[in-house]
């Protein structure tokens, strides 16, 4: 985790890039892929006679995948997406080695989740140098992420980072900002959507009310109030990332607890967003409704709803998280139903984010647009 003059620095260059005017420039890759996505579930049905189970999970990573390394590498996506398969095994190796990472000296240990770790590190730095050398012969116009992440690497604070190094740890963050949790997020929303027929009905009609079953723009998701607050109860009940890291910058006392400067704090996040004293008593219930009027009047201290963290080191790709989830789940709503497959099992995994172990096995029909309207 960078500090200081570092972090600001970084901080500064990508979080221009997810400002919500750059985020709109963005839509027509969301939508192209939200619409390959959409086309290969209609080829599933086809070939099923209209009913299928699919596996969801995947589909969603290989779409959020696909957006940000369009997105991130511009007319290198292909290996974008290389990157990013090897960064989502990356997260799954650190996942299973963080069981013993209270054991000092076990992450030096020829263990082999620490050779895997260490494989997979070579790959992806391997794997961004070649791109960064793609991207420095090509046209300085074409803007993407990594340009800018390029960009940034040449005024970087003296002492802090190599370029190599600020340059790959920079495509990690935009990882875990844009990606995964993204992903994660979807799916969570579309097996409560299943649980929870009545409200996926609610946020259907919204859709086709505001879009007449067109793609929706800009001005549309604005008005897409239900599914906002289907979007932010279901960040609320399964938080994808759960936990938030704070160092404490000096010695402090917490009630009757003294906390020395350098401690790291983890935050659990579901304890936040399930206490019932400030949610109410259904803290734990699927319940958009609270949303009816914001985060400010669902929950006693809104501080306390972090599903993208709090302060100046909250989730720099919130902004654009928020417009892929209101696109794709328009867009699958519209055009498919979903229930739960029996064949489900109800087992949250953490993986540096929270999302389900057995991937999401839904039952999904093609939604007759225009015999429902």
């Amino acid at each position: 985790m960078s500090s200081g003059e570092l972090w600001t620095h970084e901080r500064k260059m990508l979080q221009q890039e997810f400002f919500m005017h750059r985020v709109k420039k963005m839509a027509n890759i969301i939508i192209g892929s939200a619409n390959t996505l959409t086309e290969a579930w209609n080829k599933i049905l086809k070939n099923e006679g209209g009913k299928a189970e699919i596996m969801v999970q995947s589909h969603l990573r290989n779409f959020s995948a696909n957006i940000i390394s369009r997105v991130c590498f511009g007319d290198s996506y292909r290996k974008g997406e290389e990157v990013f398969l090897n960064l989502s095994q990356l997260q799954t190796a650190i996942s299973k080695a963080s069981l013993f990472t209270s054991i000092p000296g076990t992450r030096y240990l020829p263990s082999k989740t620490n050779r895997e770790i260490q494989r997979l590190n070579q790959e992806i730095c391997s794997l961004i140098k070649n791109i960064v050398q793609e991207h420095k012969q090509q046209d300085s116009s074409n803007r993407d992420i990594l340009y800018s992440i390029i960009e940034g690497s040449t005024s970087i604070p003296e002492q802090t980072a190599s370029v190599e190094e600020f340059i790959i740890d920079n495509c990690k963050t935009i990882y875990f900002a844009a990606f995964e949790t993204t992903a994660v997020a979807t799916t969570w929303c579309l097996l409560l959507l299943a649980v929870h027929p009545e409200w996926q009905d609610c946020v259907r009609k919204e859709i086709l009310d505001v879009t007449h079953g067109a793609t929706p723009d800009f001005d549309m998701l604005r008005q897409l109030k239900k599914l906002t607050m289907v979007i932010q109860e279901t960040l609320r009940l399964i938080p994808p990332a759960p936990l938030i890291l704070r160092e404490a910058m000096h010695d402090m006392k917490l009630q009757h607890i003294h906390i020395s400067k350098g401690t790291v704090i983890q935050i659990t996040v579901s304890m936040l967003h399930h206490n019932v004293d400030l949610w109410g008593p259904d803290a734990v219930v699927f319940n958009p409704n609270r949303f009816a009027n914001g985060i400010s009047g669902a929950c006693k201290y809104p501080h306390m709803y972090a599903p993208f963290g709090f302060g100046p080191r909250n989730c720099v790709g919130q902004n654009l998280a928020m417009v892929e989830l209101k696109i794709v789940l328009s867009l699958v709503l519209m055009r498919f139903s979903f229930d739960l497959s029996p064949n489900y099992v109800h087992s949250p995994s953490y993986r540096l984010t929270v999302g389900p172990e057995h991937d999401l096995p839904l039952i999904v029909k093609k939604y007759d647009v225009l015999a429902n309207m």
